[in-house]
């Protein structure tokens, strides 16, 4: 039988990368802020030449996670393939933003467990509930409110708050550039680039 061939390991696809790779998990009620906070600092991350990949909860609802309904069982499981998806392109040495409503702590706990140590960043984007729904930017609200949405996340299924993340960034006190510079500083200060090392 052949001798199997080496794959290519984390740290020489890291090493190409000019950075290594790491997960921000981002978690807060729908309208908080985490899809324009991703944008932002995915964009600009891309700036500095780093190689990056937003997971953002409505696009996998639109693919992966089709078969998904809104139950406990089912939010859960959504959670644990957006944490699989993570894991493999942080293997890959991808800095990946993930944007998630990602309720419950449990599964935050798990999905942190499947990361090396100083792979995983818990950012809880925060604003109360009236606010979130002031904003409603994709018109979600309104439509829980007409009883079209049953088992919406923050009115009438539970979102359970971190109570240790890694960075809290309350949205109704900073603009969305003021939150974006502070998650890159956080990044940073955790080790998951360097300027010197951007390409």
């Amino acid at each position: 039988m052949a001798t199997p061939i080496a794959r290519v390991t984390r740290p020489q696809r890291e090493r190409l990368n000019g950075h290594r790779g790491g997960v921000v998990y981002m978690t807060g009620l729908s309208g908080a802020g985490k899809s324009t906070l991703a944008c932002l600092v995915e964009r600009q991350l891309h700036a500095l030449g780093l190689r990056t990949c937003v997971i953002d909860g409505d696009d996998l609802r639109c693919g992966l996670c089709s078969d998904l309904g809104f139950s406990d069982a089912d939010r859960v499981e959504n959670m644990r393939r957006a944490t699989e998806v993570a894991h493999l392109m942080v293997n890959a040495g991808l800095l990946v933003v993930s944007a998630m409503i990602s309720p419950f702590r449990e599964e935050r706990r798990v999905a942190r467990s499947r990361f090396q140590p100083g792979d995983f960043l818990e950012v809880f984007v925060d604003a109360p509930l009236p606010v979130c729904e002031a904003r409603d930017p994709k018109g979600l609200y309104a439509r829980v409110r007409r009883g079209e949405i049953p088992g919406f996340t923050g009115v009438d299924s539970r979102y359970e708050a971190p109570q240790r993340p890694d960075l809290h960034i309350d949205t109704t006190r900073c603009t969305a550039s003021q939150a974006a510079a502070l998650l890159l500083d956080t990044m940073r200060l955790h080790g998951y680039f360097h300027l010197e090392t951007a390409h």
